[in-house]
C-alpha cells in the first residue's frame, strides 16, 4: 500500500480539505509540508464544518497529523485554531499533533510588513496579509526565528537582534514604527510552553512511521500554479506547492511521497490578482460563483470564476508528477446547457499548448475553446458512475483525454461521504 500525496492542480481552493479527510480513513498520518495560514480547508463532516488553515486535515479524525518543517507557523494562530476546533468537539494533544522542531516562525513584524508592501504597492500580488511571505524571506536569509530557538532564551535574544536589524530599514521605508525587541522576547516566551508542548523531530517521528509500516497522507496547500518556480509568478505564494516539496517539507525521502493525487475542480477559479486566460466577467461566471460557494476559507474574497483550462491542469500533471486527479464540484455545472474547456492559448497568431513563463505572454493568451452539451439533471450527491447523466460522463472523459491522466476520485457535494472512487490511490 502506498503512500499519497494530494496537491491542487490549479490555482488553489480545489477541495483539498474535503479529499484529505476522506482520504484520512485509509491513512495513518497526515502531514502538512508547505504554506502557512494563508490557505484555508473547509471539511464539511455531517452537520458539522470545520474551517483548518494551518493545521493538517487528519486531526478532525484523531489521525497523527505533523506539522512539517516545509510550513511557516504563526504560534498565535495555532494556539486559537487548536482551541477553536477543540470547541467543536475534537480533541488535540500532543499524541494527535506534531510540531516540526525546524520549522520557522512568522511573527507580528512579518504580518507588519506584508501589510504595509501590499498597500503601497502598484501592482498588488492579492497576499493575505498574514506575514507568510515575509516568513518565507527570512528563512532563506537564514534569519528566521524557528520553533527550537523557543526553548532557549540567549538564542532567542541574539536571534531577535539579528532579525529586528534586518527589517529595521525595511520598516522605516515603509512608514512602519521600530519594533521593540524586548516587547517580542516577551511575547514569544508567553507563548513558547504552549508551542513547545506539541514541538518534536518530525523527520525522525516521520521515519519511524514510515519504516513500521504505516501509511501516509501528505497535504499540500494552494495550488501547482502558485508555485514560487512553476506558477504565474509573481502574482504566486512563496513557496514550492509542487508534489516534489512533500519530501523536503516533511523531512522523508523523495521516494516516500508515493501516489500523487491532483484535485482539480470540473471549472477554473482564482483568488487575487494575476493572469486567467478563461476568466469568466459575464452572467455565467457569476453563477458559478455563486452554485459553488467560491469565498476564499481564509479570507471570504470572491474567487473569479471561468471555464475549465485543461492546458494548465496539463501542465500540472507533468510538474507534479500526478498519477490521477480527484476532480469536484461537478454538481455545480449542473443546468448550464453549453459547457467549454480550454484545449489551448492563442498568443501573437500563434497556438500554444502550454503556459509560457512570461508575465506579458501570459497576459496576452487568448483560449482556445471545445464545446460540449451540458446537462439538466442534478449530479449533486451522487455516489456511483451509473448515477451520472451521459452528458456529464463524456464531460469527465474529456477531460482525462486533455489532461493526460485518469480521474480516480469524483466528488458530488462538500460531504464527505459524497465521492465516487474509482480507482484507489493508496492502492497503487
Amino acid at each position: 500500500m502506498a503512500n499519497v500525496t494530494v496537491v491542487g492542480a490549479q490555482w488553489g481552493d480545489e477541495g483539498k480539505g474535503k479529499l484529505v479527510d476522506w482520504l484520512s480513513n485509509r491513512a495513518d498520518v497526515v502531514v502538512r509540508f508547505q504554506g502557512g495560514h494563508n490557505a484555508g480547508h473547509t471539511l464539511v463532516v455531517g452537520n458539522q464544518t470545520y474551517k483548518l488553515s494551518l493545521l493538517p486535515s487528519g486531526v478532525v479524525q484523531g489521525k497523527l497529523s505533523v506539522i512539517g518543517n516545509g510550513v511557516v507557523v504563526d504560534p498565535w494562530h495555532l494556539l486559537e485554531e487548536i482551541a477553536k476546533v477543540r470547541d467543536q468537539g475534537v480533541e488535540i494533544t500532543p499524541r494527535i499533533l506534531a510540531l516540526a522542531d525546524n520549522a520557522c516562525l512568522i511573527l507580528p513584524l512579518h504580518k507588519d510588513l506584508d501589510q504595509a508592501r501590499e498597500a503601497a504597492a502598484a501592482n498588488k500580488i492579492g497576499t493575505t496579509g498574514r506575514g507568510i511571505g515575509p516568513a518565507y524571506e527570512d528563512k532563506v536569509g537564514r534569519r528566521a526565528i524557528r520553533v527550537a530557538d523557543l526553548a532557549d532564551r540567549e538564542a532567542l535574544e541574539a536571534k531577535i537582534d539579528r532579525l529586528l536589524a534586518h527589517h529595521a530599514p525595511l520598516r522605516r521605508g515603509l512608514g512602519l514604527p521600530d519594533a521593540d525587541p524586548a516587547a517580542l522576547l516577551a511575547e514569544l516566551e508567553a507563548i513558547a510552553p504552549k508551542v513547545l508542548d506539541f514541538a518534536q523531530p518530525a523527520w525522525l517521528l516521520l521515519d519511524r512511521v514510515v519504516k513500521s509500516g504505516k501509511r501516509v497522507l501528505f497535504e499540500g496547500a494552494q495550488g501547482a500554479l502558485l508555485d514560487v518556480d512553476h506558477g504565474t509568478y509573481p502574482y504566486v505564494t512563496s513557496s514550492n506547492t509542487v508534489a516534489g516539496q512533500a519530501a523536503a517539507g516533511s523531512g522523508l525521502g523523495a521516494k516516500a511521497t508515493g501516489y500523487v493525487l491532483g484535485i482539480v475542480k470540473a471549472y477554473t477559479t482564482r483568488v487575487g490578482e494575476g493572469p486567467f486566460p478563461t476568466e469568466l466577467n459575464d452572467e455565467i461566471g457569476r453563477r458559478i460563483g455563486e452554485v459553488g460557494h467560491e469565498f476564499g476559507t481564509v479570507t471570504g474574497r470572491a474567487r473569479r470564476c471561468g471555464w475549465f483550462d485543461a492546458v494548465l491542469v496539463r501542465q500540472s500533471v507533468a510538474l507534479n508528477g500526478v498519477a490521477g486527479v480527484a476532480l469536484t464540484k461537478l454538481d455545480v455545472l449542473d443546468g448550464l446547457p453549453r459547457l467549454k474547456i480550454c484545449t489551448g492559448y492563442r498568443l501573437d497568431g500563434r497556438e500554444l499548448d502550454h503556459l509560457p513563463a512570461g508575465l506579458k505572454a501570459q497576459a496576452a493568451l487568448q483560449p482556445v475553446y471545445e464545446e460540449m452539451e451540458g446537462w439538466p439533471e442534478s449530479t449533486h450527491g451522487a455516489r456511483s458512475f451509473r448515477d451520472l447523466p451521459a452528458s456529464a460522463v463524456k464531460y469527465v472523459r474529456r477531460i482525462e483525454e486533455l489532461i493526460g491522466a485518469p480521474v480516480a476520485l469524483l466528488s458530488t457535494s462538500p460531504q464527505r461521504d459524497d465521492t465516487i472512487m474509482m480507482r484507489d490511490p493508496f492502492a497503487d
